[in-house]
């Protein structure tokens, strides 16, 4: 099979978040045996001379109407890292020579509008037609709309299916009216509740969810939840109506750059059968971050974006009531203001008990799964979430709310034992509440000293596999779906 990638963020060249992860997704496929090509947007801080990137002259400058201004664009290729997966950025210095990936620029609707065009008219001066074209959250949104009409005159696409895949409903692309002439999207496609609006201006997201031949997002529960009003921001309606071609497929993870064994960030490697490593790894880590070493006291990481959605506001009103529990605390991440402020305040009135980084460090986020004993992510909503499976792979027990992927990847030891399976990875709390999150945090921390049961916990959680290969012949089936749709019409 041949399969167009198109996203907006690509590891190791550009990223925010999951969605850049994704990028082992088109390893996976080729490792498989398809035929995979990657398209991203050419960003300021993509560089030139650590990738090494070409000027592909096979595709040469391609002018890309928008908002009635020709650019003039040019794709550069190269590989993704340890793979033979062919990438190709799209470069418009006027679009993308910025300091961010994303920005609040009033031309930020045109910047996707030409990545949109400019992967089509790439396609075909590549002379390349794949069977799919997969597309990634809104930047990506107007590719199966394109596909379908402004660019229906051409044959080359005529059996070209389109999937999308939503990573987070809460960001759509939405933009004013004008956006509609900007991208040459015919203004009869503009009404009240059209398969390109809401509430009076262009979404880019749902233009997607109507267009696609199928869909899907990042874990199964996300799924569902983003079917209800509670978390549909909107779209629930159009995911109701594209029930058929709509599923959730769990975001698999890179054990080539995640796995304790091998890890080129961690000083002491172990595994499922010899966990030694990972206690002299949490000295290590209590070392550097300025905390004192007690074997017998669980060390509880947190990883993460410091934003609501993290149910950080849940942490902020239990402070009093986790601070009298017998553990450590490691903060690693950067965000909201008043969430950085909250961890100083923590750090500096528990000196003993918390430390905090502000700001980004990968390799300090390796060594905070490989030397914490437990995970905490309190999400109030997470449509997958890569690091409670980085930490059942570091025998980091993680605590979560019961959301999203986090339901998916993270099983209740209590309820596993209730129900006799005796395959509980985890903690889990059901309500958005500081007096679930305070009691789910007690219970983790009362196993902890007892490690017949703890170490039977870790172990469940190390031999799960949640590779990419899994998820990619997932993948596989949707696209076959896809396929099979656009043949149809």
């Amino acid at each position: 099979m041949k399969i167009a990638f198109v996203s907006s963020e690509v590891e190791p060249f550009a990223k925010t978040g999951g969605l850049g992860d994704v990028a082992a997704l088109p390893k996976a496929l080729k490792n498989l045996g398809h035929d995979v090509k990657v398209f991203m947007p050419k960003y300021a801080l993509v560089d030139h001379s650590k990738f090494d990137l070409d000027y592909d002259w096979s595709i040469g400058e391609i002018p890309i109407r928008v908002a009635g201004n020709v650019y003039n664009v040019n794709v550069y290729h190269s590989t993704l890292p340890e793979s033979y997966v062919e990438i190709y950025f799209i470069d418009s210095p006027h679009f993308y020579n910025r300091n961010h990936i994303y920005t609040t620029d009033i031309d930020e609707d045109e910047r996707f509008i030409l990545f949109s065009k400019a992967v089509i008219e790439s396609l075909q001066r590549l002379k390349w037609k794949p069977d799919v074209i997969h597309c990634n959250d809104w930047q990506t949104g107007l590719i199966p709309l394109y596909i379908k009409d402004n660019y229906a005159w051409d044959k080359f696409f005529e059996t070209v299916a389109t999937v999308i895949t939503i990573h987070n409903i809460g960001y759509q692309g939405r933009f004013s009216p004008a956006s509609l002439s900007k991208a040459e999207i015919r203004s009869e496609l503009f009404y009240l509740n059209s398969p390109v609006e809401t509430m009076g201006e262009v979404n880019f997201l749902k233009t997607g969810l109507m267009f696609a031949d199928a869909i899907n997002t990042v874990s199964e529960t996300y799924a569902k939840e983003i079917m209800t009003y509670e978390y549909g921001s909107g779209l629930d309606g159009v995911l109701h109506y594209r029930a058929k071609d709509f599923r959730g497929i769990v975001n698999g993870v890179d054990y080539s750059v995640w796995n304790p064994e091998t890890d080129k960030h961690i000083p002491f490697h172990f595994s499922v059968g010899d966990l030694s490593g990972k206690l002299e790894n949490k000295k290590v880590l209590l070392k550097k971050m300025r905390l004192p070493f007690h074997e017998n006291i669980p060390l509880i990481g947190i990883v993460s974006r410091l934003v609501s959605q993290k149910g950080f506001d849940l942490l902020e009103n239990s402070i009093n009531e986790l601070m009298e529990i017998n553990a450590q605390w490691i903060i690693l991440g950067s965000g909201e203001e008043r969430y950085e402020e909250l961890f100083r305040s923590m750090a500096f009135s528990f000196p003993d008990k918390v430390s905090v980084y502000l700001g980004f460090n990968n390799g300090l986020s390796h060594l905070i799964e490989a030397g914490s004993d437990i995970f905490l992510m309190p999400s109030i909503y997470e449509p997958c979430g890569l690091n409670q499976i980085y930490s059942l792979r570091y025998g980091t027990v993680p605590v979560v709310r019961k959301t999203g992927g986090l339901a998916d990847t993270v099983h209740d030891w209590n309820n596993s034992l209730e129900e006799g399976e005796g395959a509980g990875n985890g903690f889990t709390f059901d309500e958005p509440n500081s007096e679930e999150l305070i009691s789910t945090v007690n219970r983790a921390v009362s196993y902890f000293n007892n490690k017949i049961i703890w170490n039977k916990i870790i172990r469940n959680g190390m031999i799960k596999n949640y590779s990419w290969d899994f998820s990619a012949n997932k993948y596989l089936e949707l696209y076959k779906h896809a396929i099979s749709n656009r043949r149809k019409s």
